[in-house]
């Protein structure tokens, strides 16, 4: 069957979206009807399903995909699931943590994958990431944080008091703090804690850090990744630089990461979905798949280290070149 695009899709509203990898029009009676989830606006999040639909594209299967964006709040995430459930779809792929507690809630029936879940199993999702148990499974999204403070500590020699930021209302975020508590007090540095319960706090919460931190850390929590750009434009004008939890981060006007590629997560996610509609695997016996640390990349912004007035250490800007080799 010859791939092709049912319909253009985009990221950016909670509109009803269409993309599929046949040729027929669309409502085929034989396409498999896939709903995704996408919990908020941001490119990691966007990037998992770029690479989940290409994914699907390269297996040859006959599906079809209706994507609907949260736009960052839990009850649209929960009509979302209710609709989809409603609909009967043949699979629900739910990107981040709070889209996927989400439709779990609603369906212990319809197979369920995650995406940019940072540990489907603290966050009951799964009886246990080898061995889910239910009708969920998926791909982690969980950063190297203790690689993350090492880089930080590379690019900041100096630095000794660390604020990070992060949003409370996120459970993977609350899992990645505990990581990041003893992944500073190994490296012997101080942790200062700032969060906020909604978007509307950013700004304020970023300004109150100034004086009181050396440099600001923020894992990948959805509500800070979306909004990067609110904290920089605190950070950087008060000089102090942002190490963060992925590559979308820097776009945003964060200074590092060394973090996983989304797309590849994406990617993975997409074999998963084949051998579940295609080959009949049992999800319930399907761990949830990690990216190794090797799968990892460093990324640093140049125009932020300038900004900032940084100097990258010649072994990270071989790293760098060795990347691009």
């Amino acid at each position: 069957m010859t791939a092709g695009a049912l319909a253009a899709c985009g990221n950016n509203s909670g509109e009803n979206q269409t993309q599929g990898s046949n040729s027929q029009a669309s409502g085929s009676e034989d396409a498999f009807q896939i709903g995704v989830i996408q919990f908020t606006e941001h490119a990691a999040l966007a990037a998992a399903y770029d690479g989940f639909v290409a994914g699907l594209d390269e297996s040859g299967i006959n599906y079809e995909i209706e994507l609907l964006n949260a736009q960052n709040d839990q009850s649209t995430c929960t009509t979302i699931a209710t609709n989809f459930v409603n609909d009967n779809k043949d699979l629900i792929l739910a990107i981040a943590t709070p889209a996927a507690q989400a439709v779990a809630s609603q369906t212990t029936e319809i197979p369920i994958l995650v995406t940019a879940v940072t540990d489907p199993a603290s966050a009951g999702l799964v009886d246990s990431n080898e061995a889910p148990g239910g009708n969920v499974s998926g791909t982690s999204g969980a950063t190297p944080v203790e690689a993350q403070i090492e880089l930080l500590q590379q690019l900041l020699p100096d630095a000794k008091n660390v604020g990070v930021l992060y949003c409370s209302a996120e459970q993977n975020s609350e899992f990645q703090l505990e990581q990041t508590r003893q992944a500073c007090e190994a490296a012997g540095l101080n942790l200062e804690e700032f969060s906020v319960s909604s978007t509307n706090e950013i700004q304020q919460v970023a300004s109150s850090m100034i004086g009181k931190v050396d440099v600001v850390y923020t894992f990948t929590d959805n509500t800070i990744s979306a909004n990067m750009p609110t904290v920089t434009m605190v950070t950087t004008e008060n000089g102090i630089p942002c190490i963060v939890g992925e590559e979308g981060m820097i776009e945003g006007g964060g200074l590092a990461t060394y973090g996983i590629n989304y797309e590849t997560l994406g990617r993975m996610t997409a074999d998963q979905a084949v051998r579940i509609l295609r080959d009949g695997e049992d999800i319930s016996a399907m761990p949830i798949e990690f990216m190794s640390e090797e799968d990892c990349e460093l990324k640093i912004n140049e125009e932020a280290a300038q900004q900032l007035g940084i100097d990258i250490p010649e072994e990270l800007q071989a790293q760098l070149d060795a990347q691009t080799e």
